[in-house]
């Protein structure tokens, strides 16, 4: 299973040029965890996230509050305009449940390219912030089981 998840809220540029997560953000994300508890299935072997903050910070959280033996992981290629098909052909060789945190319009990209194949990429599904979509392998592809909107 991969779990694909947008990063919770986070502060304007304004307020802080590295965009943390804000108050609201980091309720989010406790809110998320708590669903997550009541689906069924195994614990992701790492969580992915990209190099900005509130992608990290929301990893951080989930790893916290959810997903206590799964390292974070830095990867490249999960940042807002950066090609999701690097990402999805990495996806596909990888063994285990996973989850990976990231941003618009990468990650609706991204789904797509999972379920759909290359010939639909330029569709993205929107992704709400902290929200989650759990993808199961399907032959070649991926199929979409479930998702949670951030409360």
């Amino acid at each position: 299973m991969i779990y694909l998840i947008r990063h919770a809220d986070a502060v304007s540029d304004e307020v802080n040029p590295l965009r943390p997560l804000s108050a609201k953000g980091r309720e989010q994300v406790s809110r998320v965890c708590g669903l997550l508890r009541r689906k069924a299935g195994p614990e992701p072997r790492a969580i992915w996230h990209s190099p900005l903050e509130r992608s990290r910070e929301t990893a951080d959280l989930l790893a916290r509050g959810i997903w206590l033996s799964a390292p974070l992981v830095l990867a490249n290629g999960l940042e807002p305009d950066n090609d999701p098909s690097k990402i999805a052909a990495i996806l596909g060789t990888e063994a285990g449940d996973l989850a990976v945190v990231g941003h618009e319009p990468n990650l609706g990209v991204l789904s797509s390219l999972l379920v759909h194949g290359p010939t639909r990429g330029t569709v993205y599904f929107p992704f709400p912030k902290a929200g989650v979509l759990a993808l199961s392998p399907n032959g070649p592809r991926w199929k979409a089981e479930w998702l949670i909107r951030s409360p």
